[in-house]
């Protein structure tokens, strides 16, 4: 067993157009003023890192890494959220995600396709010149628009949707082995792999690929009514990554999993702040613990109700706490009586 890196802190939720949530250096700053040891940075956000030159140079990777140890923190991962989404688009979303991508390539699905491709191989690039190992990132959707479908799917719809998204991925991986590199998948709601079954059929697909890894985020599972204890059990050999995010479910006579098109506030099933919601995160930290996980437990503030800034400084503390400094002997052993071959056989009759 090892224990857990952290609190790490995920930036993304925190950028903003007043110091100090305008800045790499302020930013770090404030994370590591409200308990924070790490930090995982958006790489589409291009007020905290410039992608393409940390593709490119030694040189800017270690003076980001500079950066932050003078802030009291270290990187622990780069994410490629958006830039994963845009990998795979169906055609009912291209005007939403249009707004994503450079103007140059708005309305032009195939070159966002390629735009975002290579915003993956730069994440990844940029991690190896930092000397990570490991980038967060999601799917893409081909299927999503059919997952509850009406009138029925037409046979083998999903079957090619999934081969097409292992057809976009498959080169992104091969380039993550070369670097050294895993892709982590965050399980998401409104992605073509948002449960355990859907990674399976996209792992078949690309031949159970060994940089196809998970983001473990329980806050989705609890949306979706999936025993998030048991993905550790199932999955531990893949979970990379570690997101810290609460989620409360509680339904009603009049809305369910679906919502009902409420905003965050008024649904029933919605996200919270570590320690406000139904996970049982000593349960969740206990078995990755016991699965060996030692990546970092970084907090994700997602809240409909708490402040951003209560919700992270609160978020250190109890990431934390619930952190589990693994033991290096048995709590017996104080009553162990000798061992050996002779012990043994004598213990035996033999």
């Amino acid at each position: 067993m090892k224990t857990i890196k952290g609190p790490g802190l995920f930036l993304a939720q925190f950028v903003g157009d007043t110091a100090p949530f305008n800045s790499f250096e302020g930013l770090t700053a404030w994370a590591a003023e409200c308990g924070y040891a790490g930090v995982q940075v958006p790489t589409i956000e291009a007020r905290l890192m410039d992608l393409d030159r940390a593709a490119t140079s030694r040189d800017y990777a270690d003076e980001l890494k500079g950066k932050a140890g003078e802030a009291g923190v270290e990187i622990t991962e780069l994410a490629a959220h958006m830039q994963g989404q845009l990998v795979a688009v169906n055609p009912a979303y291209d005007a939403a995600f249009d707004g994503f991508v450079p103007e140059a390539i708005r309305g032009k699905p195939d070159a966002r396709t390629e735009w975002a491709v290579d915003q993956m191989r730069k994440t990844i690039d940029a991690s190896a010149n930092l000397g990570l190992t490991k980038i967060a990132a999601f799917s893409g959707a081909l299927a999503w628009p059919f997952v509850y479908p009406w009138p029925q799917r037409p046979a083998g719809l999903i079957e090619t949707a999934f081969d097409e998204l292992a057809r976009r991925w498959r080169p992104i991986f091969d380039h993550a082995e070369e670097k050294g590199v895993d892709v982590c998948f965050e399980l998401h709601p409104g992605e073509d792999l948002h449960d355990g079954i859907s990674y399976e059929m996209f792992l078949d697909r690309v031949d159970q690929h060994p940089r196809a890894r998970l983001l473990y985020d329980p806050s989705h599972f609890v949306l979706q009514g999936l025993d998030y204890l048991d993905h550790i059990d199932i999955y531990a050999e893949r979970i990379s990554m570690f997101h810290v995010k609460d989620a409360e479910f509680r339904p009603n006579g009049r809305q369910g999993v679906y919502g009902g098109y409420q905003g965050w506030v008024d649904r029933v099933g919605r996200f919270r702040s570590p320690g406000d919601g139904q996970v049982d995160f000593g349960a969740v930290f206990s078995k990755l613990t016991s699965h060996g996980f030692d990546g970092w437990a970084v907090v994700e503030w997602e809240c409909a109700l708490k402040h951003p800034e209560d919700g992270a400084r609160e978020g250190a503390a109890f990431t934390r706490d619930h952190i589990i400094r693994v033991t290096d002997r048995a709590f017996d052993d104080f009553a162990g009586g000798g061992s050996g071959d002779a012990t043994n056989r004598k213990l035996l009759g033999l």
